[in-house]
């Protein structure tokens, strides 16, 4: 693209709104970088010393922010679709499991199959944070049980790889559950920690319609008028197909909405801008994307659930199969990608977008990520509108973001 250039420091991705808040800073570089929750509900890496960009090179080039791939190896490829070996539907085959965790509980089952199956020793992914449950912390679970306790989807910011350096130090087998983009950072990262090829057993990611900061969240409790300290319970999917958003309180009381009361009115879903201008939302970095698969792209109401899967590798073909095979997953009909340009119409329109959005950056003086691999320029709708009105938000300030302030260091206040 005709004038881009890369964020050449951490603070370069925050400020013009490329960083989604994954927690791979903190993870590569612990002393330099810890990850904040913003006034705007956003996690981002707040410098802990003065910035060197020289000594964040690990970091610049595998964060999200700087670098999008895909990692094509399965055995049919599509022009939106990408990468695969195999599209259908799929649950849990542990009835629990398919009720509690979102949609048809198929990250949840492929997770809790490795941990039995002795394949992984433990899960690295995300769960509710037992003190603020409204908020997400990533977690290390060592047992199906620990599991099946931390899922369902977060639609709270989530920083996953901030347990990178963890999950890596103990010398085991694992498998990581996160976004699209937190695997891409993985497979980047791969290129340079030779141990994630020898650890790392398989990444499994949901199909993502993009991260909410804490703002819709919030929202949710100025509307039943809580308080944040007041919540036991800050569900937002699960327990039936979609789910109700689900909040409870200290004293008892219990709020639910409906999927289509929360998300209904797009305008109010405060997505953040890194995954507006995201160009790899349906996991083309894992070896398996699970997905809601509505017709028409939205529930019509509750049913048993059921996800779509896409296998993307042959390690994740294989996990499949054997998932199947030992009665961890049901398998249903099959599906092809022109099904899915149907369950989930907003990512085909956001394939056709991301040229115009990422030349409106340009234009407008900001970087953009580099991306290879993602078809972005043969899938350009060349939407004028788009990149207008990209162009015009960057010059604006609106995809700008404030860093957060250093931490004050606690031996001298």
């Amino acid at each position: 693209m005709t004038g881009a250039r890369v964020p050449a420091s951490v603070r370069e991705v925050v400020e013009n709104g490329l960083c989604i808040g994954c927690g791979l800073c903190e993870a590569l570089g612990p002393e330099r970088w810890r990850m904040t929750m913003t006034p705007e509900g956003r996690l981002r890496p707040a410098p802990l010393e003065p910035e060197l960009p020289a000594a964040d090179a690990a970091i610049l080039a595998a964060c999200p922010g700087v670098i999008a791939e895909a990692t094509p190896q399965g055995a049919n490829e599509d022009p939106v679709w990408g990468s695969y070996t195999h599209m259908g539907e799929a649950w849990a085959g542990d009835v629990d499991i398919r009720f509690r965790a979102a949609t048809g509980g198929v990250l949840t089952a492929l997770a809790v199959h490795l941990l039995r199956s002795g394949q992984a020793q433990f899960i690295l992914h995300c769960g509710a944070d037992p003190s603020a449950p409204m908020r997400s912390r990533w977690v290390l679970s060592d047992t199906p049980e620990e599991v099946i306790a931390n899922a369902g989807s977060r639609y709270s910011p989530t920083d996953t790889l901030a347990g990178l350096t963890a999950a890596l130090d103990r010398n085991q087998p694992f498998a990581i559950i996160a976004k699209p983009c937190d695997a891409g950072a993985v497979r980047a990262r791969a290129k340079a920690d030779p141990r994630l090829d020898t650890l790392l057993v398989a990444v499994l990611v949901m199909v993502c319609g993009g991260a909410s900061d804490l703002g819709k969240s919030r929202a949710v409790l100025d509307e039943y008028g809580l308080d944040e300290d007041e919540l036991t319970l800050f569900r937002y999917r699960g327990y039936g197909n979609p789910g109700r958003t689900r909040v409870e309180t200290r004293d008892g009381r219990a709020f639910e909405k409906t999927y289509r009361e929360m998300w209904g009115d797009e305008a109010g879903w405060r997505i953040q801008t890194r995954c507006k201008l995201c160009p790899d939302a349906i996991g083309e970095a894992a070896d398996i994307a699970a997905a809601d698969i509505w017709p028409g792209g939205g529930p019509v109401g509750e049913d048993a659930g059921m996800n779509g899967v896409i296998t993307r590798s042959p390690v994740g073909q294989a996990l499949l199969q054997s998932a199947v095979a030992a009665g961890a997953l049901v398998l249903g009909r099959d599906h092809g990608p022109r099904d899915y340009d149907d369950f989930q119409p907003h990512q085909v329109a956001k394939k056709h977008s991301q040229a115009a959005r990422l030349r409106g950056l340009v234009r407008a003086g900001r970087p953009v990520y580099r991306h290879a691999g993602l078809r972005l320029a043969a899938l350009d709708a060349a939407d004028a509108a788009q990149e207008d009105g990209a162009a015009q938000r960057a010059a604006s300030g609106r995809f700008s973001e404030v860093m957060p302030d250093p931490e004050p260091d606690p031996e001298n206040g």
